[in-house]
C-alpha cells in the first residue's frame, strides 16, 4: 500500500495554456529536455530544419509549424512523474483544449513579455477558474525587447481577476537583459551573452553584493532595489491556499528559447503542486487514493498510426491503480470490458504498459465504443462523472463529398472526426449524411477536416459557406421542434446523438425566437 500510495503522490499533470507564439511548445520542449526524455529540443517552426518540436505529430502541423492536437507527454524528474498536456495555442482550436483543460490538476499560463494578455488567453483562463485550479504564469520571451514587468502584472490582475506573486523578478530586457532575481533566495540568476550564441551562467549574486552591482551597474542595481521593495511592500503577500484555489498565480520570468529561468521554474512549479486532485461524480467526490479503479475520456483520437488505421481513447485516471488485463465498466456503454493496448504517450511515440495510476493519462484502444466524457470505473462501485461541456461553433458551411461512390468513406470519415470533438457535424431533419453541415470553433479547422479526410479517408470534399454564426441547443423535451415560429433565416438542425439545435445567423433572431415561442429553452453549452 506504501508503494501504491506514494506512487500517487509522486504524480503531477498539468496543461500547458497561451496564446499563439507565446512560446508554450518552446518551454514543455525545455521541460522534456530536463527530464531526460528527450536529448535535443526540436525547431518549433522547423520550416529550415528537418527536425519539428517533439509534442507535435500530425503532418499538418509539421508543414504548418503550429499545434493542431493537444499531445500528452509523460517523463520522469527528480522524483517526480509528470504528465504534461500541451494544448494547441492555435485561437482555431480552443474546443480541443477546453477539454484537456478537464483533465489537469493545475496550469501553466505562457504570457508573451512584449505582448502580454491576449484574446486565447483570456478564454483558457476562464476555463481554468471554472476548475478551481492552480495557475502559474510563466512571463516568456525576456531575452527581447518586453514591457515593463509592473505593468505586465497589473494587466493580468485586471484582465484575468487573479492576484499576482512575482517570485523571481527580471533584471532588463532585450539586449539589456541581466537575469532574474529569486525573491525568495534573495539572489540573482545572471543571463549572459556568449560569443554570439545565448547561453545560461548561473550566478547566485544576493541583493547587495558588489559583485552584483559590477555585473549590472549601478543605474539598473539602483532600478532593482526599488522595486523589490515595492513588491515587498505593495504585493499580494504568498498565499499557498490562494494558490491552490486559483486565486493567486505565482509568476516568473524568463526565457524558454534560451532556457534561461525554465529549470528553477519547474523545480518551484513541482513543490507548490499538489498530487491528484478529487473529482465529482454523481455519488460524491472520488478521493484519488481510493483503491478502486477510475477514469473518465477526455479526448478521442482517430489514425495517429496511419498503417493501422486506429482510434485511441485518452483516459486521464482519476483513482486507484491501473493493470495491464484488468476488467472495468463502461457505464455509459453498461457492460464489463477489459481495456485493450494500454498505452503511454510521447507525442506519437507509444509504450505499452502494465500499470498506472492516479493524475496518468494513457491511451487504449477504441473499436467504436468510447465518447468523449464517458466514466471507466470498477465493477464493484459504479459511478458517473460529471460530463464535459460542449462550446458552440462560431463557423459553418455545408459539406459533401465529390465523388458519389466514396459516400461510405466520407460517413466514416466526418463522423469520426466529430467523435474526436475536432469538428461538430448536423444534418437537418429526415435527411441522409451525402450532405452534413460542419461547424468549427475557428476556420482553420475547415482545412484541417479537408486535409484529413483526404490523407486518412482518401476523399475529396465540396465545401460552401453557411452565414450561421450562433448555435443553441434546445433544451426542452416536450416540445416539436417542427411546431416552433422561427424567423426565414433560422435552421433547424440535429447532432449525431439525436440532439435538436437551432442555427441563427444574428442574436435578433434568437431573442425573436424566445419571444414568439413561450416555453422555449435555449441553452450556449450542450454535453458530450
Amino acid at each position: 500500500m506504501a508503494d501504491f500510495r506514494s506512487e500517487i503522490e509522486k504524480r503531477r499533470t498539468f496543461a500547458i495554456i497561451s496564446h499563439p507564439d507565446a512560446g508554450k511548445t518552446t518551454l514543455t520542449e525545455k521541460f522534456l529536455l530536463y527530464g531526460g526524455a528527450i536529448a535535443l529540443a526540436g525547431s518549433v517552426k522547423g520550416k529550415k530544419t528537418a527536425r519539428h518540436a517533439v509534442s507535435d505529430w500530425m503532418e499538418i502541423e509539421k508543414q504548418r509549424g503550429i499545434s493542431v492536437t493537444s499531445s500528452v507527454l509523460q517523463f520522469n524528474y527528480d522524483g517526480y512523474c509528470i504528465n504534461i498536456l500541451d494544448t494547441p495555442g492555435h485561437q482555431d482550436f480552443s474546443e480541443d483544449t477546453y477539454r484537456t483543460l478537464m483533465a489537469a490538476d493545475s496550469a501553466v499560463m505562457v504570457i508573451d513579455a512584449s505582448k502580454g494578455v491576449e484574446a486565447q488567453t483570456r478564454k483558457l483562463f476562464k476555463v481554468c477558474v471554472l476548475r478551481d485550479i492552480p495557475i502559474f504564469t510563466f512571463i516568456n520571451k525576456m531575452d527581447r525587447e518586453a514591457r515593463d514587468p509592473l505593468d505586465l502584472l497589473e494587466e493580468i490582475e485586471q484582465e484575468l481577476g487573479i492576484e499576482t506573486y512575482p517570485v523571481n523578478w527580471p533584471i532588463g530586457s532585450g539586449k539589456e537583459f541581466r537575469g532574474v532575481f529569486d525573491r525568495q533566495r534573495g539572489e540573482m540568476l545572471a543571463f549572459t551573452a556568449n560569443n554570439g550564441q545565448r547561453a545560461v551562467e548561473t550566478r547566485e549574486l544576493g541583493l547587495q553584493d558588489d559583485a552584483l552591482v559590477d555585473l549590472i551597474g549601478e543605474e539598473a542595481h539602483r532600478k532593482l532595489c526599488d522595486e523589490i521593495d515595492l513588491l515587498d511592500g505593495a504585493s499580494c503577500a504568498f498565499d499557498m491556499q490562494r494558490v491552490r484555489h486559483g486565486k493567486l498565480s505565482p509568476v516568473f520570468f524568463g526565457s524558454a528559447l534560451t532556457n534561461f529561468g525554465v529549470e528553477p521554474f519547474l523545480e518551484e512549479f513541482l513543490n507548490m503542486t499538489t498530487p491528484p486532485l478529487p473529482r465529482v461524480a454523481d455519488t460524491g467526490e472520488i478521493d484519488p487514493f481510493s483503491s478502486e479503479f477510475s477514469a473518465f475520456v477526455f479526448k478521442i483520437q482517430a489514425n495517429m498510426n496511419r498503417a493501422h488505421r486506429d482510434r485511441i481513447a485518452f483516459l486521464r485516471i482519476c483513482s486507484g491503480r491501473f493493470e495491464k488485463g484488468m476488467e472495468v465498466f463502461h457505464v455509459q456503454g453498461n457492460r464489463k470490458l477489459k481495456l485493450s493496448q494500454p498505452q503511454q504517450m510521447m507525442a506519437e511515440e507509444r509504450e505499452i504498459i502494465d500499470e498506472a495510476f492516479a493524475g496518468d493519462i494513457i491511451g487504449v484502444f477504441d473499436p467504436g465504443i468510447f465518447s468523449i466524457g464517458d466514466t471507466i470505473c470498477d465493477p464493484s462501485k459504479k459511478f458517473e462523472f460529471g460530463g464535459i461541456p460542449t462550446f458552440a461553433p462560431e463557423h459553418f458551411a455545408k459539406v459533401r463529398q465529390k465523388d458519389t461512390l466514396k459516400r461510405k468513406q466520407f460517413i466514416k470519415g466526418t463522423s469520426q472526426i466529430a467523435q474526436e470533438g475536432a469538428i461538430q457535424i448536423f444534418q437537418e431533419p429526415n435527411t441522409g449524411m451525402e450532405e452534413v453541415i460542419v461547424g468549427v470553433v475557428g476556420t482553420l479547422q475547415f482545412d484541417v477536416l479537408e486535409y484529413r479526410l483526404k490523407s486518412e479517408y482518401n476523399v475529396d470534399i465540396v465545401m460552401t459557406g453557411l452565414p450561421y454564426q450562433y448555435l443553441r441547443w434546445i433544451e426542452n423535451d416536450d416540445i416539436d421542434p417542427e411546431s416552433l415560429k422561427l424567423s426565414s433565416d433560422t435552421k433547424l438542425v440535429q447532432d449525431f446523438k439525436g440532439n435538436r439545435l437551432l442555427l441563427f445567423t444574428n442574436e435578433w433572431n434568437i431573442r425573436w425566437a424566445l419571444e414568439r415561442n413561450e416555453n422555449l429553452r435555449l441553452a450556449e453549452f450542450g454535453r458530450w
